[in-house]
């Protein structure tokens, strides 16, 4: 579990999948719903929904996720749609593409950041014309 002191907030749901501390997996990755790693793991990792990496844990992968809450060791390139929420007690070497990062304070970056939002479409709006205003009367 996370520490009292690199305690995320908020309630993630039912995990459906957990890599145990003193466990190592290396391959591939893909899930949906909730996943928590705790162990080791190198390879790719991807799904659309939340992924969670437990102070324990020593992950040297690509990432691509809709969010991600980091309280151990990251090594690699992350893509998060949503989210990334770097602890306290983390470590990360890469690069991370987000619309949100939050990194607290004690917490180890290094690498590269870039933010974007997800862009909606554009709506041109004409000005009406006069006959049209008057109609609308």
């Amino acid at each position: 579990m996370f520490s009292k002191r690199a305690k995320p907030p908020g309630d993630y749901g039912e995990i459906r999948a957990v890599l145990g501390e003193g466990t190592s997996f290396s391959g591939t990755l893909q899930f949906e719903g909730t996943v928590r790693l705790d162990g080791q793991f190198e390879g790719d990792i991807s799904g659309n929904d939340l992924l969670l990496i437990g102070e324990t844990a020593t992950v040297r992968a690509d990432i691509r996720v809709g969010s991600l809450v980091i309280g151990g060791r990251v090594e690699g390139n992350i893509v998060a749609r949503k989210r990334v929420d770097i602890l306290p007690t983390a470590q990360v070497s890469g690069t991370i593409k987000t619309s949100s990062l939050v990194v607290c304070d004690g917490a180890v970056l290094n690498g590269s950041c870039e933010m974007r939002r997800d862009e909606g479409k554009v709506v041109r709006l004409s000005p009406k014309r006069e006959d049209e205003a008057l109609e609308n009367r």
